[in-house]
C-alpha cells in the first residue's frame, strides 16, 4: 500500500539533518506520550464499553455507554477505569448483561465499587474476555477489506482521488457517494455535521438532519460501507470510506470505524486543540488510544496540518507544517501505525499573488514526499485564497492537481471551484473530477521525470524549511516555561501552531480527564498493546 515514490534526495537534504529532525521530534513527543499513558478520559472508557458490545441510547438519545460510565464515575471516580467496577457488578448479579446494567445504573439502582483481591481478578478476566470479542470483530473487518480488495481489485493508480459528500441526510449521501465513485473518486469522505466534534457523546442511528454535514454514527457508517461495497463490485475496484475520529469522542468513533470497516479516518489532536478549543491533555490521551485502534483495524489516518495554513501565512509558517508532520509521525508509530497508514496532511495554500508561489508549493510538497517516502501523504486543495471567482478557482485547482502529480502524492482531495461560494452541487463535483482526470491523464507520471536543480530555488527553499523546522523543534525541546509540563504543551499555549493559543489547563473536555490510579485497568489497552 505504499505511495508512489520519487527517487530519494532530489532536494539535496543533509541526511544528518533528517535524522536530527526525527530525533528532536521523538524528544519533544515522548513527554506527551508519557502524559497520555498516565491518564484516561471518559471517551476512552466509553470506547472500551463499546468494544465490549454496549450500544444504543435511552429515550432521550443519551447513549447507554455515557449513562453507565457516568454512574461508575459518580461512585468510584474515573481513575480506576470503568472496566473493573462494571464487570464486578455483573459478576455480583447486578445485571444480566451490559445493557441491563446500564439501564439500572441510569435509574440509580446499582452501586459500583472497585473490587479487590479475587474479586478484582475475576472482573479483570471477565472484562478482557468481553472486550476481546469487539477487537476480534475489528480483526475480521480488516480481513474482510483485504479479501474484498483481492476479489474486486484496488484503485488502479495513485494518487487516490478523495472526494467529500455530506448533505446531512445519510440516505441522500449514499447515492451522491456512489455517483462520485462512478465518476472516478477512489475515496469517499462523509464530512460530519458542524459542531459534532464538541459533543461529548456519539449520536445513535441513521440520521437525516445535519448542519453542513452528516452525523458520524455507527449506523451511518454501516449503511455507507454497505453501499460502497456494492459500488466497488460494480466498478471492479475497492472504494474507500473516510470519516472523522476527532473531537471529544475520538476514541469511540475510532472504535466504531474499526467495527464497521471504514478505511481512513481524520485523526489529529492538534486540529481539535487549535480549532475546536478542546483541552490539549484530553485530546492527546484520546488520540493515542484511537490510533492504537486504527493500527489494529488497518485504517489510514489523515492528519490536519493543512488547517494551520488557513490561519497562518503558508510561506512564513511552512516549517510549522513540517514540524507537526514529524511529531505526528512519531505519535503515530508509537501507537503502532505503519508508514502506509500515515496520511500526513499538507496543502496548496500560498497566496497566488506571491511571486514564485507555484515553485514554493512544489518545494513544500517535495519536501514532504522526501521526508516521508513510504507514507501516502494527503494533499489538500486551495481554500483560503479562493475568492468566488470560479474561473480563477478552477485554474488554481488545476495547478494544485499538477503539484500532486509532480510530487507523487498518495491522497489528493478534489478541489472545488465553488469553494467559498456554495456547498458544491453534484455538477460542481463532476467538473472538479474532470479537472483531476485531465491533469492525471496528461501528467500523472511527471514525477518520474521532474528533477529540480540541486542548487535551484526549489531545492534551496526545501532545505530552508527543514532547517527552520529543526530550529523550531530545538526551541520547543528547550522550553521550560512551565516546570514539569511537557514543552510541546507550552508551545501550543504560545500560539506556535496556527497562531492559536491553547493553554493546557483550559479548553473543552478537561473535566473528562483523570490521572490513572495504581490499580487502573483497561482491557482494550492491554489487548491493543499486546499484553498477555
Amino acid at each position: 500500500m505504499a505511495a508512489a515514490r520519487r527517487p530519494s534526495n532530489q532536494l539535496g537534504l543533509d541526511r544528518a539533518d533528517v535524522r536530527r529532525a526525527r530525533t528532536l521530534a521523538r524528544q519533544v513527543g515522548k513527554p506527551i506520550v508519557d502524559l497520555a499513558t498516565q491518564h484516561t478520559t471518559v471517551s476512552v472508557e466509553r470506547a472500551t464499553l463499546r468494544l465490549a458490545g454496549l450500544g444504543g441510547a435511552d429515550p432521550d438519545g443519551t447513549p447507554w455507554v455515557n449513562r453507565l460510565a457516568d454512574a461508575v464515575r459518580a461512585d468510584t471516580g474515573l481513575e480506576h477505569g470503568v472496566s473493573l467496577p462494571v464487570w464486578d457488578a455483573l459478576i455480583r448479579g447486578e445485571g444480566d448483561d451490559l445493557l441491563t446494567l446500564a439501564q439500572k445504573a441510569a435509574a440509580g439502582s446499582v452501586t459500583f465499587r472497585v473490587p479487590e483481591g479475587k474479586d478484582a481478578t475475576r472482573a479483570t478476566a471477565a472484562s478482557r474476555k468481553a472486550v476481546a470479542v469487539g477487537i476480534k470483530q475489528i480483526d475480521r473487518q480488516r480481513a474482510a477489506r483485504d479479501k474484498l480488495i483481492a476479489k474486486v481489485g484496488d484503485a488502479p493508480s495513485k494518487p487516490w482521488i478523495y472526494l467529500i459528500v455530506a448533505t446531512g441526510d445519510i440516505h441522500e449521501d449514499i447515492p451522491q457517494a456512489q455517483a462520485a465513485a462512478r465518476e472516478g473518486a477512489d475515496v469517499i469522505a462523509v464530512i460530519r455535521s458542524t459542531g459534532q466534534s464538541l459533543l461529548d457523546f456519539v449520536p445513535e442511528g441513521a440520521t437525516r438532519e445535519g448542519f453542513a454535514g452528516t452525523y458520524a454514527t455507527q449506523e451511518n457508517f454501516r449503511l455507507m460501507r454497505a453501499a460502497l461495497d456494492e459500488t466497488s463490485k460494480e466498478l471492479g475496484r475497492y472504494v474507500r470510506l473516510t470519516n472523522y475520529a476527532s473531537g471529544l469522542c475520538m476514541p469511540e468513533i475510532a472504535a466504531l470505524a474499526g467495527l464497521e470497516r471504514l478505511d481512513m479516518m481524520l485523526n489529529d489532536s492538534m486540529y481539535g486543540i487549535l480549532f475546536r478549543d478542546i483541552n490539549p491533555i484530553r485530546t492527546f490521551v484520546d488520540q493515542r488510544f484511537s490510533r492504537q485502534v486504527h493500527a489494529r483495524a488497518g485504517i489510514i489516518i489523515n492528519t490536519g496540518e493543512d488547517n494551520y495554513l488557513t490561519t497562518a501565512d503558508a510561506v512564513e509558517a511552512a516549517h510549522t507544517v513540517t514540524t507537526s508532520q514529524l511529531l505526528n509521525e512519531y505519535f503515530a508509530k508509537e501507537a503502532g501505525l505503519e508508514d502506509w497508514q500515515l496520511g500526513l496532511g499538507h496543502a496548496f495554500e500560498i497566496d497566488p499573488e506571491v511571486p514564485d508561489s507555484f515553485r514554493l508549493e512544489l518545494a513544500h510538497a517535495m519536501l514532504a514526499r522526501e521526508l516521508f517516502p513510504d507514507a501516502p501523504l494527503k494533499w489538500m486543495p486551495p481554500t483560503r485564497h479562493m475568492t468566488g471567482d470560479i474561473f480563477k478557482g478552477y485554474l488554481l485547482d488545476g495547478f494544485f492537481n499538477l503539484v500532486g502529480a509532480m510530487t507523487g502524492q498518495g491522497i489528493l482531495l478534489v478541489g472545488m471551484m465553488t469553494e467559498a461560494v456554495v456547498t458544491p452541487w453534484i455538477s460542481d463535483r463532476d467538473l472538479a473530477l474532470q479537472n483531476v482526470r485531465y491533469v492525471m491523464n496528461a501528467a500523472g507520471n511527471l514525477h518520474e521525470d521532474f528533477r529540480p536543480s540541486p542548487e535551484g530555488f526549489i531545492a534551496r527553499r526545501a532545505r530552508e524549511v527543514l532547517g527552520d523546522a529543526i530550529g523550531l523543534l530545538e526551541e520547543i525541546k528547550d522550553d521550560r516555561t512551565v516546570a514539569g509540563q511537557p514543552p510541546l504543551l507550552s508551545a501550543i499555549a504560545d500560539g506556535t501552531f496556527g497562531l492559536m493559543k491553547r493553554p493546557a489547563d483550559k479548553g473543552r473536555g478537561l473535566d473528562g480527564v483523570a490521572r490513572k490510579a495504581a490499580d487502573y485497568y483497561n482491557p482494550a489497552t492491554e489487548i491493543l498493546e499486546g499484553a498477555t
